[in-house]
């Protein structure tokens, strides 16, 4: 091999010999450490991490108090299997959400492992309790990469390619975008359609939806439609489930997207962010919907894990204990304002929206109305080659997302958008 090659290099090139190419990477960069928002690859090179691990990393990477848990559980127990012996950090994790989302209402938890672990069995849930098969969630909505995930994801490529044939009985309605011309009365409109010429809401089990769409552009669902939502499903009988995997845990300024809209979910599923970059997800429900799948329908071997759960109730802790929503709005405010600073010096910017700290750019063609993902693309390798990393989302690829931690510095947060601005002009935005 070239030994002028920079380790970067070396190591990228295994990568292309031993892992596939289905699952990309989308910096090309070997990433060594990480404290904070900040991440050193094997070449010594630092960033600031806007990436955040996809939105896991909102306490950070690597917080002493999520180390110091882990280390601790590791030495006591790593794993068990929940389904072979109960351990408390499960239990203690089961308590914590069920009573961050419940409130004095009777809630209950189960543990996975992955986003797309809680969402399939938040499905099965539903279908158990409601005893119906039809599910309805929306389109540009990301809910994983199992079979049943990406029948859910309301995006064709890259997520559906040729893997059929896909699960029966999911249906995709219109999600609001007042952007693109879509109002909240519109998307409630297109439902009432779909339950009239698609599928009758006496057949419906649920309606699962992202109070902020997170892949699929970083739209923010209005209360209204939300609302709405909540009220059809009380009036059918549907069981209303929010996705918060990706908005959860004080990324849009409350602890889950939801709560902006006063609304009470009746399955939640939660995940990323939960355990500081442990895999661990939930599904947190009204406990008689919870309840209605027999003792065996719900499980997996590494659900729960111990150590991860430990992590998790460090993560908890710190919400609790150092006032992160607070200091997440904070951000949100000056990253807000920044963005609407560069829009007004950049016309390619086309949008900028979000909720609390989780916001996103969409970037157009000189029309003012196309979506450019190739210019996009070029404003994340300059913001990358400036020591910033971001990732696009969006339908259309044509969006820049920022996922930082709430434990950025007011003035990290100053220099990303300073990478940002030079970044923006080098690729001719």
């Amino acid at each position: 091999m070239n030994s002028a090659l920079t380790h970067n290099e070396r190591l990228l090139a295994q990568r292309e010999r031993h892992v596939p190419r289905g699952i990309i990477t989308a910096h090309p960069i070997v990433a060594a450490r990480a404290q904070g928002a900040e991440l050193w690859d094997v070449d010594g090179k630092r960033y600031l991490d806007f990436v955040g691990g996809i939105g896991v990393l909102n306490v950070g990477h690597n917080h002493p108090r999520v180390v110091e848990a882990v280390r601790r559980q590791v030495g006591e127990i790593s794993h068990a299997s929940f389904q072979v012996a109960a351990y408390e950090p499960y239990i203690q994790v089961a308590a914590r959400l069920n009573a961050l989302i419940g409130g004095d209402q009777h809630f209950k938890s189960v543990l996975f492992t992955s986003g797309a672990e809680a969402v399939e069995n938040a499905i099965k849930i539903a279908r158990g309790y409601t005893q119906r098969t039809g599910v309805i969630s929306f389109r540009g909505g990301f809910h994983g990469r199992t079979l049943l995930g990406v029948t859910l994801t309301g995006m064709s490529q890259p997520y559906k390619q040729n893997f059929g044939p896909f699960p029966a009985e999911i249906y995709h309605a219109l999600y609001p975008n007042p952007y693109r011309g879509i109002s909240s009365e519109a998307a409630l409109a297109d439902l009432d359609e779909l339950f009239a010429t698609d599928v009758a809401p006496d057949r419906v089990a649920a309606i699962l939806i992202e109070p902020v769409q997170g892949d699929g552009g970083f739209l923010a669902a209005p209360s209204a439609f939300l609302q709405g939502l909540r009220e059809r499903c009380d009036r059918h009988g549907i069981v209303l489930i929010m996705d918060e995997i990706q908005a959860g845990f004080g990324r849009t300024g409350t602890m889950f997207g939801y709560q902006h809209s006063g609304i009470q979910p009746d399955l939640v599923t939660v995940a990323k962010s939960l355990a500081g970059g442990m895999p661990l997800s939930a599904v947190v429900g009204r406990a008689a919907i919870m309840d209605a799948p027999t003792p065996g329908g719900l499980g997996g071997t590494y659900g729960g894990n111990a150590v991860a759960c430990a992590a998790a109730l460090a993560v908890l802790d710190l919400f609790e204990q150092e006032d992160l929503l607070a200091q997440g709005q904070r951000l949100a405010v000056q990253l807000h304002e920044g963005l609407l600073a560069l829009q007004q010096r950049y016309p390619r910017i086309g949008d900028v929206r979000g909720l609390g700290f989780m916001q996103a750019i969409e970037l157009v063609g000189a029309d003012g109305v196309s979506q450019d993902a190739t210019l996009t693309q070029k404003v994340i390798d300059h913001a990358r080659e400036a020591g910033l990393l971001v990732i696009k989302c969006g339908v259309h690829r044509n969006v820049v997302r920022f996922l930082a931690p709430l434990v950025t510095t007011p003035q990290q947060l100053a220099e990303a958008l300073q990478m940002l601005d030079r970044a923006l002009a080098h690729a001719g935005a």
